[in-house]
C-alpha cells in the first residue's frame, strides 16, 4: 500500500492519481453506465447516478488508498450512487390511501395489505444476513471482491473479469471457491445453533 503524500493529505489529489483517475474513467465509462442501467433500468436515472459518483469519486481521489484496482473502487461508487438513487425513487413514490378503488368503494388503505415482515421473520432474514457477512469476511480479499462484484453487485462474469483484471476463467473458479466456502461456513453455523 502506497503511503498518502503531502498533497494528498492536505484534500489534494496528486497529478499521477488524477492521470490515473483519467485514464480508468476513459476505459470504463461504459461499464459505469451498465452497471448503474442494471441497477435502475432508466436510461436518465442511470446517467444521473453515474455523473453523481464520478462528481464524488473525482472529490475524493485523494482518498483512494490503492487497496484495490481504481476501477473497482470506482464501480463501487456508481454501485452505491444507483443504490442511493433508487432508494429516493422508492421513498418518493407516493398512493393517496384516502381515494376508493373503483368496484367497492373501499378506501385503498383497506384493500392494501401489509407486506411488512413479522418479527419472526425479520429476525430469521436478520441472523442468515449476519451469519453471510460472517461467513463473508473469512474469505480471502480476492475470493471475497469477486463473490461481491458478482453475486451481490450482480455483475456479469465478463465485466467482473475486466474490473479485476483477470481471465473470466479465474472469475468463474473464484466464485466456485468462494461458494463452496460460505456453504460450508452457513452449514457449521447452522449445526452449531441446534
Amino acid at each position: 500500500m502506497a503511503l498518502a503524500t503531502g498533497q494528498e493529505l492536505s484534500g489534494e489529489a496528486s497529478p499521477d492519481r488524477r492521470l490515473e483517475f483519467e485514464d480508468v474513467l476513459s476505459r470504463n465509462l461504459p461499464g459505469f453506465h451498465r452497471v448503474a442501467m442494471r441497477w435502475l433500468r432508466n436510461t436518465e436515472d442511470a446517467e444521473d447516478a453515474v455523473q453523481d459518483a464520478l462528481l464524488a469519486a473525482l472529490t475524493h481521489v485523494h482518498q483512494f488508498r490503492g487497496q484495490a484496482k481504481m476501477s473497482t473502487w470506482l464501480t463501487t461508487i456508481v454501485i452505491n450512487s444507483a443504490r442511493m438513487r433508487l432508494r429516493r425513487r422508492l421513498t418518493s413514490m407516493q398512493l393517496p390511501l384516502d381515494e376508493t378503488d373503483g368496484h367497492q368503494d373501499l378506501a385503498l388503505e383497506n384493500t392494501v395489505s401489509d407486506t411488512r415482515p413479522g418479527p419472526e421473520e425479520a429476525y430469521r432474514k436478520r441472523e442468515i444476513a449476519e451469519t453471510l457477512a460472517q461467513a463473508t469476511s473469512r474469505l480471502s480479499p480476492a475470493l471475497r471482491t469477486t463473490f461481491q462484484m458478482r453475486d451481490v453487485d450482480g455483475l456479469s462474469i465478463r465485466e467482473t473479469a475486466d474490473l479485476l483484471g483477470v481471465p473470466t476463467g479465474t472469475v468463474k473458479a473464484r466464485l466456485a471457491r468462494a461458494r463452496v466456502r460460505l456453504r460450508e461456513a452457513i452449514g457449521k453455523s447452522i449445526r452449531a445453533k441446534t
